[in-house]
């Protein structure tokens, strides 16, 4: 599938624009984040054994492909779950937090047992998004941006959700710091569309100052 690049503010000249910024930015914030990381990846390594990093496939702009870098915070890795749970998100226009499973209760990915206990500490502060910081080094991604695609999410997308993916998909974004866990997914591409559309460097800024304070609160899980 493609997005269409209609209206899109982040396009042509404002795409290098962006790109520089990104460069500027990333490389003292990899500096900075370099001993966490190192922390992070011995930890996962000393209590839950390797594989260090979870690789996955995402669609970033214009629904090209690419390999997303996460710490590993998950004993197995299965789709089927988040496959149900991401079909449930988009179709019943309710909160990230509150999709309804079969049995009529609520199916929190953020309680997903699957998650060890290291890597529930690694999600609560999004420590395990930090290898992404090497997806914005190659290009695949950007610091700010809409989050990145999964392939099977994108097959139940909507023709106007495919807006999303006219932008380079962020480490943060707008839903991020508008508390994301209690959007439903029409809201998300809202935001989403609103933040390609009315693009600048002010206020990519501006959502990369708000990340913290948004991740310490646990709007970014």
């Amino acid at each position: 599938m493609q997005a269409s690049a209609a209206r899109s503010a982040v396009g042509s000249f404002n795409l290098t624009r962006k790109r520089v910024f990104d460069l500027i930015l990333v490389c003292p914030i990899l500096l900075i984040a370099a001993p966490l990381m190192l922390a992070a990846a011995l930890a996962i390594w000393l209590f839950d054994g390797g594989p260090i990093l979870f690789r996955q496939v995402r669609l970033g702009m214009g629904s090209r492909p690419f390999e997303l870098l996460k710490f590993r915070t998950m004993r197995q890795a299965s789709d089927a779950a988040h496959r149900e749970y991401t079909a449930r998100w988009i179709a019943q226009g309710r909160p990230f937090n509150s999709v309804a499973n079969r049995g009529g209760g609520l199916y929190k990915m953020t309680h997903d047992p699957r998650v060890t206990r290291l890597g529930g500490i690694l999600r609560r502060f999004s420590i395990d998004e930090l290898p992404q910081l090497i997806n914005v080094l190659r290009g695949d991604m950007s610091l700010i941006g809409p989050r990145p695609a999964i392939p099977y999410e994108v097959q139940l997308y909507k023709e106007w959700h495919l807006r999303r993916l006219d932008a380079l998909p962020g480490l943060t974004g707008l839903w991020q710091v508008s508390g994301r866990n209690r959007l439903s997914f029409d809201e998300m591409v809202r935001l989403d569309i609103d933040y390609i559309d009315h693009w600048s460097l002010a206020r990519d800024l501006a959502i990369l100052v708000r990340t913290p304070r948004a991740v310490l609160q646990g709007d970014g899980r």
